[in-house]
């Protein structure tokens, strides 16, 4: 008599967050090729990201961080008082050095930049599934040579790694060309709280006036 096969264990539910269609129909094919993974959603944009998440339950998603109106990052904040152990993968255009660190600050589990392989994305998801971090070798060995010496010294430490999250979400609007008007209707802020985050950007990096700050905003992904 022949032992009874066992019924294949079930695809683990990726949900994608991400404000190009493309990207998100790029992500769908290529996680639903996989024997263990499936994506069971997507949103675009903070606000239905969060409640297509509470109807659906996904084991994992994957968040990128620049999203039409509030960011990832506020998404990933969003989550976190929600839900402290729904894992989180990030996925960005922007240089890791900017933003892995803030990101695993705010609760992420992991870390990954647009331009690495498509096996990366996969590997990153698994691990992150097995309840490991992910961040890039890179990455982990600045962390690495930071823990052995007690942290970062100030000295080092660049104008946008002084930047608050709010700070440096605006940094990025005002680089994507986006009025200060724009900014506030993106972010539900009062044009006045804008101005003041400008303020406070062209103090913390140095810089003399508003155009300044644009070319500096315009320049800056570069310069990780």
């Amino acid at each position: 008599m022949s032992a009874p096969e066992l019924a294949p264990a079930p695809k683990r539910r990726v949900f994608v967050v991400d404000d190009h269609p493309i990207v998100r129909e790029g992500s769908a094919q290529l996680i639903n090729r996989e024997p263990d993974l499936a994506v069971c959603g997507s949103a675009e944009e903070m606000h239905s990201a969060l409640q297509t998440i509470d109807a659906l339950k996904p084991d994992i998603l994957i968040v990128d961080i620049s999203l039409n109106g509030p960011d990832g990052l506020d998404l990933l904040k969003n989550i976190r008082a929600k839900d402290p152990n729904l894992p989180v993968l990030i996925l960005s255009m922007h240089d890791e050095s900017i933003y892995a660190e803030r990101v695993l600050r705010a609760g992420a589990n992991g870390y990954i930049m647009k331009q690495e392989g498509t096996d990366r994305v996969l590997i990153a998801l698994r691990r992150i599934l097995n309840r490991e971090i992910y961040v890039s070798d890179r990455v982990a060995n600045k962390m690495l040579r930071q823990f052995v010496s007690g942290g970062p010294s100030a000295v080092h430490r660049s104008g946008v790694d002084e930047l608050s999250d709010r700070e440096l979400e605006v940094l990025r609007l005002i680089g994507e060309g986006h009025s200060t008007r724009q900014i506030a209707e993106a972010l539900h802020l009062s044009v006045k709280t804008v101005e003041t985050y400008q303020c406070h950007l062209k103090e913390k990096l140095g810089l003399k006036n508003s155009r300044e700050l644009v070319q500096y905003a315009i320049q800056w992904p570069a310069r990780g």
